[in-house]
Order: structure tokens, then C-alpha cells, then sequence
């Protein structure tokens, strides 16, 4: 299983991860060591339980907002997909009530097209 090494808060780490996600890991690592600093920036040398418990729950706020954000989105994509379903059934209903308007018109014209040309003689 490979390992990475992270730097988080000025102190490192060996990870063990699946193959092919180190990268990955090390991105995750470099996003909180992010938030950490943010939270030292904001408030100085607070303690680092406390500055690591307040960047997790950024991170955490972060997740949730996106979370509520996707299942938004899903109820969008939802009704877009049932809109269009519903429009696709009425393209059809549409199509077939000109289809049989054309066979119809068809016919008048053949019925009308037959009564000009007189009757072979015989």
C-alpha cells in the first residue's frame, strides 16, 4: 500500500492511501493546512487543538453548503428532465396529429385529383 508524507500545521505525516490516490491525499492535506493557516491568520496562536478543531469545522461548514448546493441541483435537473419528457410526449402528439393531417389532405387532393381527369372510355 504506498505512503505519503504531508505537511499539516508545520508538523509531518505518513499516510498510507490506495494506489494511484497519492496525489489526492496530498491535495486533501494541502487544502487543510490551508484552512489551518486561515484560522491562524484570523486569530493568532490560538492553540493548535483548537485551531485544527476550527479548520475541520470550516472544512465540514464547506461540505455541507456543497452538499445542499448538489442535492439543489439534482432537484433542478429533475424537473428540467421531467419537463422535457413531457415535452417529448407532446413533439409526438404533435407529429402524429400532422401525420394523419397530411393523410388526409393526401387523400382530398387524390379524390379531388380523380375527379378532374375523366374516366377512360371503354
Amino acid at each position: 500500500m504506498p505512503q505519503v508524507n504531508v505537511t499539516i500545521a508545520g508538523k509531518a505525516y505518513r499516510m498510507a492511501c490506495g494506489e494511484g490516490e497519492e496525489p489526492h491525499l496530498e491535495g486533501l492535506a494541502r487544502l487543510y493546512d490551508g484552512k489551518i493557516d486561515e484560522m491562524r491568520q484570523a486569530f493568532g496562536e490560538i492553540g493548535d487543538m483548537r485551531l485544527h478543531v476550527m479548520a475541520a469545522l470550516m472544512v465540514a461548514d464547506e461540505v455541507s453548503e456543497l452538499r445542499q448546493r448538489v442535492a439543489a441541483m439534482e432537484r433542478q435537473l429533475t424537473a428540467v428532465q421531467g419537463d422535457a419528457g413531457a415535452a417529448d410526449h407532446r413533439l409526438n402528439e404533435v407529429e402524429d396529429r400532422a401525420a394523419e393531417a397530411l393523410m388526409a389532405a393526401a387523400e382530398r387532393i387524390e379524390g379531388v385529383a380523380r375527379s378532374l381527369v375523366p374516366a377512360p372510355v371503354g
